[in-house]
């Protein structure tokens, strides 16, 4: 039996958990309905399943059957199990109510390692190593990457990973069913920051003996438009986005501060590194020509989401192999959006890819993830589960 006609067998169960999942959406680390669902789906499996304590993650891990004179190798394979807070309007039968919604597809990642679970399972006396699996909340925020590998999940199976591997739904760009992905760089580390200029409020008729904070916050968002395009270089490029900026409380007040939030993408660990320093010395030195002060609080994020070279072309022979060379599409470049799977990168060599789950024709303007609208086929599920289980297969087998 073969991964995928194993994965083509259980396809409807995997279906049906990945509908009650994506009715039910938990958000942050808190996700106890999902992480019991999850038990329950791996119930009978001969696996060894503990739960997190600062997180309500589970691990699990499959010991293979098969015989080897070399050190046992050990892959894992990683899922994320949050929804967003988003109020769903997809129409969809089995569409959340909840005022949260998986507009991220975390529910199609779960369905499709539960899978892999099983798949795996059934063929555990072929496997020459033993498997990880990772479901991890929290990918949304506050991170739930970062608690897991501090409680020991590269770990698991009694020594360290050898290598890890994760996929992501998508609800647009591609074709159904089409995978994606680059060597290298393919996520950009994600951070933010928040920027408090301190003035001195007045009334609005007579700002000449105030210091009126909110043009100087409407300089800074501008300049910080401008010292990405001239102080970094165009091939290493830096994002930043004011979401939001806050200040007042009425059209004729002027007040005392104005506030600036934003994120800030990076696709390097040199510009990773320097960004929040640059950032610093602008907001401060505008707000002080005008005799103003700035209050500038960086938050590191997600750093980049790099792909080892060689778990990456793993993943993209394998995938060519099983679904052929029609079904895959090599990035140009990374994309900004963040991913805590990073973390996971960052001490096991590791791959991470993409694969289409919209099935309509419009898939060029498709509702893409997070948005109320995003759709997403469960059809994609038999292959996702069969592609994580070949992966782990074929590297046990490499060692």
């Amino acid at each position: 039996m073969t991964a995928t006609a194993i994965a083509a067998r259980i396809h409807p169960e995997l279906c049906a958990l990945r509908r009650e999942i994506h009715a039910d959406p938990e958000l942050g680390n808190h996700t106890p309905r999902t992480q019991a669902r999850i038990l329950a789906a791996l119930a009978g499996l001969d696996l060894e399943i503990r739960t997190g304590t600062s997180l309500t993650s589970v691990v699990a891990v499959l010991r293979g059957g098969a015989e080897t004179t070399a050190t046992r190798p050990v892959v894992l394979l990683r899922a994320d199990m949050d929804g967003l807070p988003v109020t769903e309007a997809t129409g969809q039968e089995f569409a959340a109510d909840t005022g949260t919604m998986h507009a991220c597809g975390h529910d199609l990642h779960v369905a499709g390692l539960v899978g892999a679970a099983k798949i795996l399972h059934e063929l555990r006396s072929q496997l020459p190593g033993d498997v990880v699996f990772m479901f991890q909340p929290g990918e949304e925020g506050p991170g739930g990457a970062g608690p897991m590998i501090a409680e020991g999940v590269l770990d698991a199976a009694g020594r360290r990973a050898d290598a890890a591997y994760g996929l992501h739904v998508m609800a647009a760009q591609y074709p159904f069913g089409v995978w994606s992905g680059r060597p290298g760089v393919l996520m950009a580390a994600a951070d933010h920051c928040q920027v408090v200029v301190r003035g001195r409020g007045g009334h609005g008729s007579q700002p000449h003996n105030a210091l009126d904070p909110v043009p100087v916050a409407c300089e800074i968002a501008i300049a910080l438009q401008t010292m990405v395009t001239r102080q970094f270089s165009a091939f290493d490029p830096v994002v930043v986005t004011v979401g939001r900026i806050a200040a007042g409380s009425k059209e004729n007040i002027i007040p005392d501060d104005a506030q600036l939030d934003m994120t800030v993408r990076t696709f390097s660990a040199t510009n990773h590194a320097g960004i929040p320093e640059r950032i610093g010395r602008l907001a401060r030195g505008i707000a002080e020509a005008h005799g103003m002060t700035a209050d500038v609080d960086y938050q590191r994020g997600y750093p980049v989401t790099m792909n080892d070279e060689a778990e990456y072309a793993h993943v993209v022979d394998t995938v060519v192999d099983l679904f052929g060379a029609d079904r895959y599409v090599e990035e140009p470049f990374p994309k900004a959006g963040g991913e805590d799977f990073s973390l996971i990168g960052q001490q096991v060599p590791s791959a991470f890819i993409f694969v289409s789950a919209y099935p309509g024709a419009d898939f060029a303007t498709a509702a893409t993830n997070h948005s109320a609208r995003a759709l997403f086929d469960d059809g994609v599920l038999a292959d996702s589960a069969a592609l994580l289980a070949e992966v782990a297969i074929r590297r046990l087998r490499r060692g």
